[in-house]
């Protein structure tokens, strides 16, 4: 049998799921991040990886210096002479090309799962 809730619990259970889907994708993007960024000589742009869950925003964020470069493709270093490149073939722009696969995969999915288990 479906569970009953009255009318007036749906503001706070909708809530609730959201702020833990929030929660869950920003850890599930930031495990992605994390996996898809190059490792070079000592691993510190994969480990410098931040995240920041808010309860209706998370954020993922790299501050190393050459982050940009690495990640986006943009602000090349003069020694890239124009080039994006890395050492493992690294697709520039990544992060944004994860978002859209947990829009479209991931989070569909997991709020439907979050919403049953309330």
């Amino acid at each position: 049998m479906a569970r009953q809730i009255k009318i007036e619990q749906i503001d706070d259970l909708m809530k609730e799921a959201v702020q833990e889907l929030v929660q869950k994708t920003t850890l599930q993007w930031t495990a992605l991040a994390k996996k898809a960024t190059p490792v070079g000589e000592t691993g510190n742009l994969r480990n410098d990886w931040k995240t920041d869950i808010g309860k209706l925003r998370g954020t993922i964020i790299n501050r190393m210096e050459y982050a940009e470069p690495v990640i986006y493709g943009t602000a090349l270093p003069p020694s890239w002479k124009g080039r994006y490149r890395t050492r493992q073939q690294t697709i520039k722009g990544f992060p944004e090309l994860q978002a859209k696969q947990l829009t479209v995969g991931y989070i569909p999915r997991e709020l439907k799962r979050i919403i049953r288990s309330k």
